[in-house]
């Protein structure tokens, strides 16, 4: 049985047009000789009726709070709603299908509500109902723990459903659907010449993804890497191939491609605070891992981190800068606020050993007079931190240097 997992995601399904066009991508790869997986996520965005975040305004003007295991039964609805008229449009152009929830789909999960992770997939069902039907439609975004309760993914829930379900069901490939034409070399919102990539490494977009690239969450990305799953991610809106995620030996007769592009793209991530402690004077002993130790006792999250003999360096989001600065005056430390920042992210698969792509970034930055305030690297990306005011002209310098644009 050749199967290939379809995803759909919001903007997908919240107009008769835009179901329209999931219809036909189904029937396509049905003539292509697929058996079909289909997840879905629930349908819109805040405001439409029946989205996550609209469903979790009614908790807000039906009293404020509800515990976390009941607020995912509630937000699991969507979905359902989502795979369920969608089965209603196949059976109208007479092909058979059957919902499956995540609990009846086999996904077995933890107990964190709200952020539940998965710890195992018995597709048992999914098999079955492939054998009687064209289609199998599975809610994303949702499992069950072992107390048979719902619990649901997190942010990005449905494209980790159809990742991890094509790992356990030896699917060819997972299509991710969405409203632009793949994987882009910056946010077309901002960068204008922007172009879509035909290929991508799972490193490079598992990058791309954790600094602010927000096309596929990168959860999905990583089973998808370690099940070694090639992905597609493609647009609704066209017959594209869009662009292919997969190990650099799957890309075939583009080899020469990847040896020569040392940059795949450019990403950011607003709204950070850089903060700086210095040792000297009180509590300067062990400081480094006082200052750490203080921000995860205190759940602030840390990112962009330098650490030297003398002190360390690092950002939080501007949410909570507030709160860090009064945990480390508590500390009695004194620390060097600088709100209002930006981290722009370098990535590419070739970056790694080759000389002067620093310089090019610095030669970059520096030709608009834009102050680096902060930088790091790895094999696969280099950031820099700059001030939000110059984020846009950055990642457009950033974007011309490498001749990224079309």
């Amino acid at each position: 049985m050749r199967i290939l997992v379809q995803k759909f995601g919001g903007t997908s399904l919240s107009t008769k047009e835009a179901r329209g066009h999931v219809i036909s991508h189904i029937r396509r790869e049905l003539d292509n000789g697929y058996r079909l997986v289909v997840v879905v996520s629930a349908m819109g965005r805040k405001g439409d009726p029946y989205a996550t975040d609209t469903l979790l305004d009614l908790i807000a003007t039906g009293g404020g709070s509800l515990p976390s295991r009941e607020q995912d039964l509630l937000l699991s609805c969507g979905e359902i709603i989502s795979a369920t008229m969608l089965c209603s449009l196949l059976q109208e152009v007479s092909l058979s299908s059957a919902v499956l929830t995540g609990a009846q789909a086999g996904f077995r999960t933890d107990s964190q509500f709200g952020n539940a992770r998965i710890l195992d997939i018995v597709p048992t069902r999914v098999l079955e109902e492939l054998e009687r039907n064209d289609v199998v439609i599975v809610t994303g975004f949702q499992g069950q723990n072992q107390n048979g309760d719902f619990t649901t993914l997190g942010r990005g829930g449905s494209d980790t459903s159809a990742t991890a379900l094509g790992a356990a069901l030896h699917a060819e490939m997972v299509d991710i659907y969405t409203d632009v034409d793949g994987i882009l070399t910056a946010d077309p919102r901002i960068v204008e010449d922007a172009k879509p990539l035909d290929y991508v490494s799972y490193a490079e977009i598992c990058n791309m993804a954790h600094q602010g690239a927000k096309v596929i969450h990168p959860r999905a990305v990583e089973i998808a890497m370690q099940s070694g799953i090639p992905v597609r991610v493609r647009s609704t809106f066209s017959q594209g191939e869009g662009t292919l995620v997969a190990n650099p030996e799957g890309f075939k007769d583009v080899q020469i491609g990847i040896v020569d592009r040392y940059v795949t793209g450019i990403a950011y991530v607003a709204n950070v605070t850089q903060i700086k402690v210095e040792s000297g004077g009180k509590g300067s002993d062990n400081l480094q891992l006082r200052v750490f130790k203080a921000m995860a006792e205190n759940a602030i999250s840390v990112d962009f981190i330098n650490v030297t003999p003398s002190g360390a360096v690092y950002t939080v989001f501007d949410s909570d800068a507030a709160k860090a600065k009064t945990v480390l005056d508590d500390l009695g430390l004194h620390p060097q606020i600088v709100s209002g920042c930006a981290k722009v992210s370098v990535i590419g698969g070739g970056i790694n050993g080759v000389p002067g792509i620093m310089a090019r970034i610095v030669e970059a930055l520096t030709e608009q007079q834009i102050q680096i305030l902060q930088s790091a690297d790895s094999n696969t990306t280099i950031w820099v931190l700059v001030n939000k005011e110059d984020m846009v002209q950055a990642l457009r310098a950033l974007h011309t240097k490498f001749e990224l644009g079309k």
